[in-house]
């Protein structure tokens, strides 16, 4: 079960480091900061491929977290 656990522990750490580097840098987007009206695009974020990564990696962060405490409750 730990062996398990610890590939399944490799394979999200993985796939998080991928999704974290596929995503586009947020340097321009400071939106309220800087005044800028909600675009299309702002409002449509969440269907587009940066959207699911973004959502991929809130999946991918929060199994790592759980496959992390598990392993070490078991020691």
């Amino acid at each position: 079960m730990r062996i398990a656990l610890s590939i399944l522990l490799l394979i999200v750490c993985l796939f998080l480091v991928g999704t974290v580097l596929f995503q586009e840098g947020n340097s321009q987007g400071l939106g309220a900061v800087g005044g800028m009206a909600e675009s299309y695009w702002g409002k449509n974020k969440g269907r587009s491929l940066e959207g699911t990564l973004q959502k991929l990696t809130l999946i991918a962060a929060i199994l790592f977290v759980v496959v992390s405490l598990v392993l070490d409750i078991m020691g």
